[in-house]
């Protein structure tokens, strides 16, 4: 779901340590409501606000840390 960050309290953001001091192709992630996870891209912080699923969010990290999706 997409959704206007004026629609979601404000909240602490956090991105990978992996993602370096520049900004480039990063996201930044929030604690949602524990059904939820708020994702935004890091380089506007005031753009949308993407809202996915708790448990499909956790299924794609946990894919993304095993290499499901590496090249």
């Amino acid at each position: 779901m997409k959704t206007n960050p004026d629609a979601i309290p404000e909240v602490k953001w956090r991105k990978s340590s992996y993602s370096g001091s520049d900004n480039a192709q990063c996201v930044e992630v929030a604690d949602g409501d524990g059904s939820s996870v708020p994702v935004r891209d890091s380089k506007c912080s005031q753009g949308p606000i993407l809202v996915f699923r708790a448990l499909p969010w956790a299924a794609f990290v946990n894919g993304v840390k095993v290499g499901d999706f590496d090249g």
